[in-house]
């Protein structure tokens, strides 16, 4: 499975205010199927196949078009592991084993 965290940025809104364009994002994400996501105060993190990820990052940089933003900027970051299982979860676990010790 792989993890990407991935940034949506709306420009030419008229607003510095992006929340409701993070909120419809949010509502995109919920109609993908085979993810799983997280929304962070900076990003959203979507967990999946390859494949899954990338037609998730594809619906979410189209919505805020569908808002009338006149320009769209994504970042795209991808942790891909294959040699065993991973989650974000799993990460988390990992590393706060590592500070209790």
């Amino acid at each position: 499975m792989a993890i990407a965290e991935v940034t949506i940025i709306p420009i030419g809104t008229g607003s510095t205010s992006l929340s409701s364009y993070v909120v419809d994002l949010q509502h995109v994400l919920e109609q993908q199927k085979n993810i799983q996501y997280t929304l962070t105060s900076m990003s959203t993190i979507i967990e999946g196949s390859l494949d899954d990820i990338f037609t998730a990052i594809r619906a979410i940089h189209e919505a805020p078009f569908q808002m009338d933003a006149q320009r769209v900027s994504t970042s795209i970051k991808i942790d891909d592991r294959r040699d065993k299982e991973s989650s974000s979860a799993q990460k988390l676990r990992s590393v706060q084993e590592k500070l209790s010790q």
